[in-house]
Order: C-alpha cells, then structure tokens, then sequence
C-alpha cells in the first residue's frame, strides 16, 4: 500500500497551482491565516475526492440514492483512501434528532430494553410477569362477574368473542393469510376494528397498516351461564388456548358490555389484568406510532413550531400536557431496566450514563448478561469516547439544535469512531472549538489513537496544542484571499519548532523522520510557526482598566437556570469583559438566557422568556445591548458581505450618479441584482434575466448532484450588458462586486460612507472576502465577524453592550491580535464587551474573568474565580482556566 497521499496541482478557489506530499496513517495539521486556502485544501479538494471517488466506484443504481459529486480543479491526487468529513456546518436542528439518535446511543438502547427490559404495570406499578392461560381464563371469569354485578347493559347479545390478533400494526395486503386462516375453518375476522366474513374476499391496501383478529369463537349464553356452567368454562378455555396458538400468545376478549381486554401469556398484570403489548425495538421509538405519546407524536412539545423555533434559537417550549416531555407512551415508559425506564436513562449526562451502565454487568444475572453483552459493548464504546472528548456534561436527550459547532462535531466524531473503521481518512474543521484547554489533551489523545488504528487524520486548527501534537504541519499562505493560496511550509513538526520538542506524556518518543514525504517551503518564513516558536506573540496589555468599588457594574442575583446554583455575579462595565470555563459550566446559559433576555426585554420593550434569576440591577447604566453570534448574515445565494454590511446601497447610489447612467435614465434599482426587468418597469431592471443576478446556473442532473455552471448570457457577471456599459472610476458594478475588501477600501478612500464600513470589515481580519461573496459559502466566525465590523461602523452611543460567543472561531494566531485590538478600541470609547472565550490569547489581554465551573453539567454552575487574569491566574488550585493562563501570563 503507498504510505503517502501525493497531490499534484491544486487549483481550488485561491489555491494556485500547489502541489505537495502528506504521510498517510499520520496526524496532520492544516493551518494558516483565515482565508489562505487551508479548507479549500483540506475539504475541497482531498475530502471532495476521495469521496468522489468511492461514490463512483458504486452502481449507478446506488448513485441515483447517495448523490455524486463534481471533480475538484486539481490535476492527481495518489494514495487517496475513501474520506469522512466532520466539519463545522450546521448540524439538524430538526426536534427530533437528539444526541442519543445522532450517535446511535439510541437504537442500541431501544434493543436493549426491548430484550431484557422488565415491564411494569402502568396503572399500578405492579411488576408484571408472564401470564399463563389458566390464569387469563380465571381472569375473564372474574370480570365477567364483575359485569354482572354492576348490571351493565349488554350490547352484543350476551355473548363474549374471543380473537386471535395475528396481524397488529402492519402493512401488507394479506390475501394468503385470509384465504388460509378460512380454509382452516374460521369464519370471520375483525379488520381494523370492523367485523368481516372470509366467505367473502377481504381487499387491503399493501402500503398501510393493519390490525388483523381471527374470530375464534362467539360464545353465547346466559348470566348464569357465564358464570360458571362447567360447559362454558371448557369451551372458553378451548377458545383462549386456540387464540393463544394462532397469535403467539396474545387473546383478545370482547365482553357483553363490549369491553375489550388484551391479554397475554408473556405479559400482564396480575392485580388489575393489564397486558402489555408487544415489546419490540419500535415501542421504545418516538418516531413510531407503537411508540410515541399519541398527543405531541414524540416531538416532547405542546406545538411543531415552537419545538422547532426551541431547538434552533433557543426559545421557550411548553411540554407537552401528557407525557410531559418525555416524547414515549405509558407503555414504553413502564419497561425499566435497573429501575430506571429509557426516558430516565436518556435524561442521564454522559457522566452518569457510564456509571450507570458499567453498573450493569454486576446487576444483571449471567443469562441477561448474555443476552445484552453486545449492545452494552457498543452503547459503552460510544459513551466512552463522548466523555474523552469533554462532552461529560451533555445529556443524552438533549436536542441536536442546542448544540454548539464544537459541540456537534465531536458528537459526530463519537458516531464515526464507534464505526471502528481501519484505513480511512478523516478530515476535521477545527475540533478544539468550544473545547477548554483542560479538555484539549483528551480530544487530541482520541484522534492520535484513530491514527494508531491505521487511519489519517487531516485536522484544519489553530489550536497550539494540536499543532504540537501532530506528525505533520502544513501552513497555507502567506496571507489571505488573493495573498494565500501557497504552500509556506509542509514538513513534520521538529522542522517547524526546532528538535527541542516537548511531546505529551501519552504519545511514544520514537524517531521521528520525514516519514518518506518531500518537505515544502522554509519553516522560518512561516508566521504559524513564529508564533509557536515564541518568536512572534499576542502581547499582553501594558496597563488594564482598573475595577473597583466607584466601577459601575451590572449585578445579577440568584442565578439558578439549568445547572447555575444561585450564583451572583457583577459584571464591570465599560470594560473588556471575559465569561470563561470549562465547556458545559454555564457560560452561555448566564450571558444569553439570563443577562441577554432580561437586557433586551427591558430595552425593547418586549417580554421574551428569562432564565430563571431573582434580579438584575443597574441595567440603567446602557442603553443598548447587542448580541452577536455565529449564525448565517443571509440564507440566499445573492446575500454577501457588501449587501449585509449595506454598503452596497451606497454603490449603487453612486453607479446611477454618474453621467453614463443619468444620460441612459438609470436609477438605483438598475444595479440591483435582486431585481428583474418585469417587476421594475421597462429598462429599470438591470441584472441577467438568464440567471436572475445569480452569475451561475444550477442544472438539475437527476441521479446526480445539481451541476452550478457560469452563466453564459452574463459570464458570471450577473448584470446584462447594458448596465455593465456604466462606469464609476474605471470601473463597472460586476467589476466591483469582484473586489476583495482590501482593494475596495482603496478603492472608495474618497467616499466615507462605503470607505468607513469597509474598513472595518478590513480591521476585523475580513480583507481577503470579495464584497459580492455568497454568504452561504461563509463561516461561523466570518459571518460573526461580519455583525462585529457592521456594529462597529454604526454611530456610537457609547452606552452599549456587547456580547460576544467565541470570536476567534477559525482564526490565526494574527488574526486573534487584530481583533483583541479591535475589541480594545471599542471599550475605550466607552462600550462594554463580554466575551465568552477559551482562547487564552483573548483571555489575557480582558480587565476581568468572571470565571464559571469548576466543572460542567452538575458539576459546575458555580463562581469559581473573578478578578483580573493576574488575580484569576493566582487561583490555579480552584480554576482550571487560572491553571492555564499562569504560563500565558509568565507567572
């Protein structure tokens, strides 16, 4: 097998023309500034063909379900094994998916109660056990006394009709079955509840689901009769023991007062006669109709709606009235395995759920053992490695839309490693996102022991503990956009950092060589590897903005949502504030749930639902606050940085205020690519009817992926040639939307309005971007960086506070130093900033931590550490972020 993954001429997006040589069953970091090509490298082209590849090695029959895949612009790729991408693009935020269905946690679990489940009674409690015949005959002679007791009217002429139920909740059409069960010498049968003779025939639609119960017997008779003559006593037990046989144990018994009772010789109570139904796989589902509460149909919410607006914002959700929540039925919630039903298990942290099932190979008995050992082995392997990834905190019911990008993606990673695969290539867009330090060494651990397996793993990160970890190291460059695209420096770790390297305790010191790959690129030009080297660094603040008692601040009381345990915390304001922990410790449910909504409710004059908190005081102080998260700038093609930022109105005011323009009659709306030539009236439209502004067409190729082609009407340029005839300063609109940033900033120096909003952009690491850039092609941190730059453009009130969620999301060592002094500048205008950050670089440089811990889920919820990040750093013994920071702060 070829020990190297060889790429030749790789042209995608900036990428220009590079070729290079990576080691296979090797850990690989790509790395560089925001912009410089790394996920067009790693994603774009190595990921998109290796999976072009197996999926074209598949039928033409299975391609038509899987999808294709269209061939990167890159000349060869060699030693390609079949790729798994675990990015960070938007995972399901349908209610339905939880962290148990993603990693398959759930369909382990549904097996294991299905198989060695104990059911209990719903109606009593009553542990329910198997159910002989002679008991379900004394069973109906007892209700049958009952009935007679209490003289309920009879409705059926005092008979009692046993059934067989032989088909329960199935499709089919069943046209055999019927004619064999008349043959037999049965008469009728009971069809989804309506009576039907055999003689005639029964038609049934094959594609929905039928109940279907043989009539075994009528039995007719008297009160006394049922009571107790010794001939009706022989022909019911004949009965029940008929119906038994043909249905595998169950018997169906419709009373004189047209009561009906199910009842089974494997399960039923003994106290009040219930029977449970068949437990199978599906009871414990709650996307199946045997499975789900029959009022919310499993979506755990009162409404579909406020389900789905709940998972992916955040917002309020009323349960739902009957199973409260719990998504199952009263019969999939009564089956228990070590007292606990599936809810109970599923509503576990990942913490507690290993506890709990290594618990059960002392509990349970050596023939359930047995039985179970398979899907115990597989649902512990899962949870393990959740828990060595530092998802300890998360619950196994939790909802997918709840999840963060870091969050999302490990939990991906668990369902993939649990494949135990050998030989592949996985390829990971920064998985320490989200993560504390003190998580790092684990996840880093994980990946090294895929590599030990026999599989390579490609990792985009900026993390320095990554990079340390890794066997090789490529850095894309030098800059971004345009400036990028080239390979600086591909060679192993040493010839990066030196021979002096520090390896952790767990990995093996053996030799290391070049593993039989060229080496790339001079490791002393490249800026990754100043930083790690020291030799380039985020310096730390000469001077901090003092806190102390004259200090306004904002004071919450009583913070107690989720696992916050009546904390309070006070918050400084006018200062550069950072929320820091570790992942899961409360951060985001005090700053978004808490502050945020009780902020804005208060300011906008709305009544959105707070975490709970007895009070927040002193909000007087501002009089605006703003959060500023990860989600998309725009869910169109025709949505970029220029439209977002509204900048793009000024261009286009200033292409119809030329002469060229006022001479053709041609107003604003004839440079909008959003609007066609019918809507605007004759000659107003502007844009390529052909594309409709898009600049590419999409063609619909059937079994294969959709083919995006430039349009050959505009040639990408998205106007018609009528308004690309209009020229500000030498150039047209189609020409500017083409321009990066940077070249934009010079290029409307004289025009404050544009020049203003663009150079922020341009301050927030933003210069590589084009101004017509799709915001769908787009990342988390990019799209944040874009609200940042359009918040930083506005008017200042300087009474405003800012809340940030992890800023440095895929960026550079570099990058992360321009925005802390971006950020910098805007607290000494008077604004306040919170952050929530792991970057210990951002984390340095705040005038307080307000620290969160000391460990997540139920183990956190507590103000561990407050103060400067010299006084936190001094905390060492109490907070893990104080740990870290003391050698970032030289202490």
């Amino acid at each position: 097998m070829q020990d190297k993954i060889v790429i030749r001429g790789a042209r995608e997006h900036n990428l220009k023309n590079i070729s290079l040589e990576l080691p296979r069953n090797k850990m690989i970091v790509f790395t560089g500034l925001s912009g410089s090509g790394k996920s067009s490298l790693a994603f774009d082209t190595i990921f998109a063909e290796g999976q072009r590849r197996y999926i074209e090695s598949l039928s033409a029959y299975a391609r038509q379900f899987l999808g294709g895949m269209s061939k990167p612009d890159v000349d060869e790729i060699e030693g390609l094994s079949p790729a798994i991408s675990i990015d960070q693009k938007a995972h399901s935020a349908n209610p339905r998916s939880t962290v148990a269905t993603i990693t398959e946690i759930y369909d382990y679990l549904r097996v294991l109660f299905a198989r060695v489940g104990e059911p209990y009674c719903p109606a009593c409690g009553t542990k329910i056990e198997k159910m002989t015949t002679d008991e379900i005959n004394q069973r109906i002679l007892e209700n049958i006394r009952i009935t007679n007791t209490t003289n309920v009217r009879k409705k059926n002429g005092k008979e009692i009709i046993i059934l067989a139920p032989v088909v329960r909740g199935r499709k089919g059409e069943y046209y055999q079955m019927l004619y064999d069960t008349y043959n037999s010498g049965f008469l009728e049968v009971r069809v989804n509840g309506k009576m039907h003779s055999l003689k005639e025939r029964i038609i049934l639609s094959k594609n929905n689901t039928h109940t279907i119960e043989v009539v075994v017997d009528k039995i007719p008779g008297t009160e006394k009769e049922f009571a107790g003559e010794k001939a009706f006593f022989e022909r019911l037990a004949t009965a029940v023991e008929t119906a038994v046989d043909l249905s595998n144990g169950l018997c169906t018994v419709i009373y004189p007062d047209a009561a009906e009772q199910i009842f089974s010789t494997e399960y039923a109570c003994p106290n009040d006669g219930y029977s449970f139904p068949e437990i199978e796989p599906r009871l414990f589902s709650f996307n199946s109709p045997y499975g789900y509460c029959s009022f919310c149909t499993g979506l755990g919410t009162k409404e579909l709606f406020s389900a789905i607006g709940g998972s992916a914002s955040g917002g309020s959700e009323e349960a739902c009235p009957k199973c409260e929540g719990k998504r199952l039925n009263e019969n999939a919630l009564s089956v228990k395995i070590d007292n606990k039903n599936i809810w109970e298990l599923t509503s576990l942290t990942i913490g507690y759920a290993i506890d709990f099932f290594i618990g059960l190979f002392d509990v349970f008995p050596p023939k359930k053992l047995e039985i179970a050992n398979a899907a115990l082995h597989e649902i512990n392997n899962r949870l393990s490695f959740l828990f060595d990834v530092g998802l300890h905190y998360i619950t196994l019911n939790r909802r997918a839309g709840t999840l963060s990008g870091g969050e999302a993606q490990r939990i991906r990673l668990a369902s993939q490693v649990g494949q135990q695969l050998v030989g592949a290539l996985y390829v990971l867009d920064e998985p320490t996102i989200g993560l504390h330090q003190k998580d790092n060494d684990r996840l880093v651990s994980t990946l090294r022991e895929l590599c030990d397996k026999g599989n390579t793993i490609i990792v985009v990160e900026h993390d320095e503990d990554t990079i340390r970890a890794s066997d090789w190291v490529v850095d894309i460059g030098p800059g971004a956009g345009i400036h990028g695209g080239d390979v600086v420096y591909s060679g192993t770790l040493e010839n990066l950092i030196g021979r002096e390297v520090t390896r952790k305790k767990n990995f093996d010191p053996y030799e290391r060589k070049d593993f039989g790959c060229k080496t790339y690129g001079n490791p002393a030009k490249s800026l990754t590897g100043k930083y790690v080297r020291k030799e380039e660094q985020v310096p730390i603040p000469k001077t901090r903005r003092m806190v102390d008692r004259a200090t306004p601040k904002i004071k919450i009381k009583g913070a107690c949502e989720n696992n916050l345990k009546n904390i309070t915390v006070e918050i400084p304001l006018r200062r550069f504030v950072c929320l820091t922990g570790v992942s899961g410790s409360g951060k985001s449910t005090l700053m978004h749930k808490i502050l945020y909504r009780e902020v804005a409710n208060r300011l906008n004059h709305v009544k959105k639902k707070v975490g709970s908190h007895t009070e927040i005081l002193n909000t007087e102080y501002i009089d605006k606050i703003i959060k500023i998260d990860q989600s998309a700038i725009g869910r169109t093609p025709r949505s970029n940085p220029a439209t977002y930022t509204q900048t793009w109105g000024h261009i286009r005011e200033l292409f119809a205020l030329t002469p060229e323009a006022r001479i053709r009659g041609y107003k604003t709306g004839r440079f909008s690519f959003n609007v066609s030539a019918r809507s605007a009236g004759s000659g107003q439209g502007g844009r390529c009817e052909n594309c409709e502004g898009r600049g590419v067409l999409e063609i619909e190729m059937h079994f294969l992926p959709s083919v995006e082609i430039l349009c050959d009407v505009c040639k990408g340029n998205r106007f018609n040639n009528e308004t690309l005839q209009v020229y500000y300063d030498g150039k047209n609109i189609a020409q500017v939307l083409a321009m990066t940033i940077e070249e934009a900033e010079d290029f409307f120096k004289d025009i404050p309005l544009i020049n203003d909003k663009l150079k922020m952009l341009n301050s927030v690491g933003l210069d590589y971007l084009t101004l017509g850039q799709s915001a769908k092609t787009l990342s988390g941190g990019e799209a944040q960086r874009i609200k940042l730059s359009k918040e930083l453009a506005k008017k200042n009130t300087t009474k405003t506070l800012y809340l940030l969620d992890e800023p440095t999301t895929g960026l550079h060592y570099d990058d992360v130093k321009k925005l802390i002094g971006v950020l910098q500048d805007l607290v000494s205008k008077g604004n306040t900033i919170m952050v929530i950050e792991h970057n210990l670089d951002v984390i340095k440089c705040a005038d307080w931590i307000i620290d969160l811990g000391p460990e997540g889920g139920d183990k956190g919820g507590e103000l561990v550490a407050w103060g400067t990040p010299e006084e936190v750093a001094l905390k060492s013994t109490t907070s893990f972020t104080g740990k870290y920071l003391r050698k970032y702060l030289n202490l």
